[in-house]
């Protein structure tokens, strides 16, 4: 009885000295938290240590992760309309009549609200390519047939595909396919795209929105609807997805030329991103508070 009553207050005693500890290891633990931050992450696999997905873009993309380069405020991000010759595009005589007509309210020539004349205060939509240079993040989709980008900004989305369809050719005021299959304009185009190799995707997009209906970037550069686009989109390791961008604008613009060309980060998945729209009411009301005094000025 004395060896059974031993052995009883040992295990006694034990278990009155472990359960705390295990309780403590579990209040002093995070919580596991179901809603990710919205701040832009770089994922835990750093320097590409997993092996980069074969022909897989697919994911959430931040350009906002170090450097803010997916906001291009003053102008496409290699070329930013700070008034040196070296960032002046190479317009054609319409392109440069159209570019001094446009009024913006960012860059070297920028203006106060109240004589801004971009559609975007109108909440018109960006258009393409337009979107890639403003508040850049993108959520990838991919499956057999196209690739699906989900733009941060308006939740705006184009899909690109890549089964091997024809790109369009450009006419006045839309597109044909197929050979005889006429389709309008829209604001984010037709886009194809061929795999180029294991890890980079090449993208054109025509059939966009005539000039006076939409801008290049914020700066007011013009794009008219007789443009090309190309894209390539290349996986550089695991966590990093090299975008850039060249358009080619025969009308607007004297040669093709490079608009943007850096790198996204990898997010967490299951991040839920924050929403930015643009509503005619939120924008009266800054006009009111502050842009309509600054205009004054």
């Amino acid at each position: 009885m004395p060896n059974r009553l031993l052995t009883a207050f040992v295990a006694w005693s034990c278990t009155a000295f472990i359960l705390p500890a295990n309780a403590l290891a579990q209040t002093s633990a995070p919580a596991p938290r179901d809603w990710p931050d919205t701040n832009p992450t770089r994922s835990l696999t750093q320097g590409g240590e997993r092996a980069v997905p074969v022909r897989d873009i697919s994911g959430l993309w931040s350009g906002l992760w170090g450097p803010r380069l997916g906001n291009q405020a003053k102008g496409v991000q290699l070329h930013p309309n700070d008034g040196t010759p070296a960032n002046q595009p190479p317009y054609t005589p319409q392109g440069l009549e159209l570019f001094r007509t446009h009024k913006p309210l960012e860059g070297y020539d920028e203006v106060p609200p109240a004589e801004a004349n971009d559609p975007r205060t109108d909440c018109e939509p960006l258009g393409f390519p337009r979107m890639n240079h403003y508040n850049l993040g993108v959520r990838i989709y991919q499956d057999a047939f196209s690739v699906a980008m989900l733009y941060q900004y308006d939740y705006r989305w184009r899909v690109i595909w890549t089964d091997g369809r024809a790109l369009p050719e450009v006419l006045d005021g839309g597109v044909e396919v197929n050979g005889d299959d006429y389709r309008e304009q829209r604001w984010y185009g037709y886009s194809v795209a061929t795999w180029i190799d294991d890890y980079t995707l090449e993208v054109k997009t025509v059939g966009t929105m005539p000039e006076d209906r939409v801008w290049l970037d914020n700066a007011g550069r013009p794009i008219s609807d007789q443009v090309t686009v190309t894209e390539t989109l290349k996986r550089v390791d695991y966590d990093t997805l090299e975008w850039s961008e060249t358009i080619d604008d025969p009308k607007l613009y004297t040669r093709p030329w490079q608009t943007m060309k850096f790198e996204l980060a990898l997010q967490d998945p299951r991040v839920d991103v924050l929403t930015r729209y643009c509503s005619p009411r939120e924008v009266e009301i800054y006009n009111e508070m502050f842009g309509d005094s600054a205009s004054e000025r």
